[in-house]
């Protein structure tokens, strides 16, 4: 059943929207799919703490022995805490930009588990003058980064450049 919410709250959309409209001062700024609207960086959504990618897969495995679930979706997976729903299961999943490092070289001996392959799609300067958002294709998926622009100029990053993708940390939102 269609409805329209209106909400100031990024946590509220990735649980509930589908389609999303962004307003501004009573112009549309952005409009479509919410997982693409939420990884745009013109989009006034997309700054802040809470700048993340929207991804919807579904629960691949599950690791008893460890208490994890891998999510499956189109351009890799990433482990989560298990939270016992069964495999086949369609779920959303949210991983902010602040929890996403880059290499450029596959990474070894980390403590970190996920790990998505992609291309900087852009590098577009942040709110704060010291940081960029980076936007990664993760195969049909963008995945955020938000990083130093010293980081940026030390790894000579560039767009269509191929990256590994650092997940830190991965939240079930529906």
């Amino acid at each position: 059943m269609p409805m329209l919410y209106v909400t100031h709250s990024t946590e509220e959309v990735t649980r509930l929207a589908d389609h999303l409209v962004v307003l501004d001062q009573g112009q549309v700024k952005a409009q479509g799919p919410v997982g693409s609207v939420l990884t745009q960086v013109v989009n006034p959504v997309v700054v802040g703490e809470d700048a993340g990618a929207l991804i919807e897969g579904c629960i691949g495995a599950v690791d008893k022995q460890w208490h994890l679930s891998r999510v499956d979706f189109e351009g890799g997976c990433v482990w989560m805490r298990d939270a016992g729903l069964p495999v086949g299961k369609a779920v959303r999943i949210r991983i902010l930009a602040r929890d996403v490092s880059l290499a450029t070289t596959e990474p070894q001996n980390t403590s970190i588990q996920n790990q998505l392959r992609g291309h900087i799609q852009s590098i577009t300067p942040d709110v704060h003058p010291s940081q960029v958002m980076v936007v990664l294709r993760c195969g049909a998926e963008e995945v955020l980064a938000r990083v130093t622009k010293r980081a940026v100029d030390e790894l000579a990053l560039q767009v269509g450049q191929p990256v590994w993708a650092q997940v830190k940390s991965v939240a079930l939102v529906a």
